[in-house]
């Protein structure tokens, strides 16, 4: 009689080998964290400033103002999400100090969308010189700044300038307006684009002063009739322009490098 086969069965207990697939997760889920910031980076680098508006009031157009809001209705109450925006003014809604072309530029087409002035911000013209901050107001082919011929200034110009004032009040300089005209010549000669460009000028002198603008920063108004055009076509619209100057703000240094002035932006 065989002896019985005796079948010993050994349970080994693995108590989280490796700690299981956690780590897989977590790796994932860095990997995927920074996807989306990187995709955030591409964005930022890839979109017009319209075009991160646009975005920003897509998610959240209608969040209320608050009692402690800047004023707006974004997801930021009242902040921008542009980052320009949001430090070009404090807690009391007052402006900091303008620094550099491209700062001055963003609070002016914040001014302008306010102003309820739709696809105006691309004829602001922002330039760094060695005397200061230069505004120029642009006039379109068909989005003129005045009447023909006339210094009678245009709805669209009283806005423009009204927004103007809202950012050069606060820059807290003195102010140069500058009038400019094309190259179209009147038949008499009684009165010409020099009268014509220093009337525009003192136009836009009094619209900013009904703005808000005190009168006690405006220190010169000038008109240079067609002498500084914009193109060589004597005649183009983009010559047809109101200029002020806000002087000692962000004033580039006179060197070799700042002869020519560094220009933001302009849109014909």
């Amino acid at each position: 009689m065989s002896a019985a086969t005796i079948i010993k069965k050994k349970r080994i207990n693995v108590v989280n080998g490796h700690h299981g697939g956690a780590w897989k997760v977590a790796y994932a889920d860095f990997v995927t964290a920074m996807m989306a910031f990187f995709l955030l980076m591409w964005l930022l680098n890839a979109t017009t400033e319209e075009q991160r508006r646009g975005i920003a009031d897509y998610f959240d157009p209608s969040i209320p103002v608050t009692a402690v809001s800047g004023g707006g209705d974004g997801m930021l109450s009242g902040d921008s999400v542009l980052s320009d925006d949001t430090l070009a003014h404090d807690s009391d809604g007052d402006w900091r100090p303008i620094r550099d072309a491209q700062a001055l530029r963003t609070a002016l087409v914040e001014a302008v969308h306010r102003a309820g002035v739709s696809g105006a911000d691309g004829r602001l013209r922002v330039t760094q010189t060695p005397e200061g901050m230069l505004v120029e107001l642009v006039e379109g082919e068909r989005k003129p700044l005045f009447e023909t011929g006339s210094a009678a200034p245009s709805e669209e110009l009283t806005k423009l300038l009204a927004a103007a004032a809202e950012v050069i009040v606060r820059a807290g300089t003195e102010v140069k307006i500058t009038g400019h005209t094309d190259g179209y010549v009147f038949s008499d000669d009684s009165y010409t684009n020099w009268e014509l460009s220093a009337d525009r000028a003192n136009t836009a002198r009094r619209l900013l002063l009904g703005a808000g603008l005190p009168k006690t920063v405006i220190t010169e108004v000038s008109g240079r009739a067609d002498r500084v055009p914009l193109e060589d076509d004597p005649n183009a619209a983009v010559n047809r322009r109101i200029a002020i100057m806000l002087v000692g703000a962000g004033a580039a240094k006179p060197t070799e490098a700042s002869i020519v002035p560094s220009v933001v932006d302009v849109v014909r």
